[in-house]
């Protein structure tokens, strides 16, 4: 399970480091893969291999209403691999679609990771904070 945020920066030719706590996970549950792809919300979702093919298979088998999604989720994702210094190249297509130049957070998202331009993130994340609590969090004890 990942967890937690990283602020980072992605170099000239558009790599991100991943945290070192994450590299040792990522090694020993695929072998250092990663497939990146578009997230509804304007980020991008990084999965270890093994929890994309699981992602993948859900979205193959959604109906054809969903065809635009299956393009989203598919059409866009680009296979990637940890080098010997744990980057990871992100695609020029990508980092458009995201908003993305060089600065950006990388969240743990559990089984995936989000990667957000720093700067949309911090914006979104004070409307949501200063917004209502959602109606499944209401009784939610913290």
């Amino acid at each position: 399970m990942f967890q937690g945020a990283s602020s980072l920066s992605l170099d000239a030719k558009g790599r991100m480091s991943m945290p070192t706590r994450h590299r040792d996970v990522l090694s020993a549950t695929a072998n250092g893969q990663l497939t990146i792809t578009k997230h509804p919300h304007g980020c991008l979702m990084l999965f270890a291999k093994p929890e994309w093919e699981r992602f993948r298979e859900r979205i193959n088998s959604l109906p054809m209403s969903a065809q635009w999604w299956k393009r989203i989720f598919l059409g866009n994702a680009m296979d990637v691999e940890l080098d010997g210094t744990g980057r990871v190249l992100v695609s020029p297509e990508l980092r458009v679609a995201a908003g993305i130049s060089k600065d950006a957070v990388l969240l743990g998202m559990g089984n995936y990771f989000e990667l957000w331009d720093q700067a949309t993130y911090a914006a979104q994340e004070a409307q949501a904070m200063q917004g209502d609590m959602p109606d499944v969090l209401k009784d939610f004890s913290f």
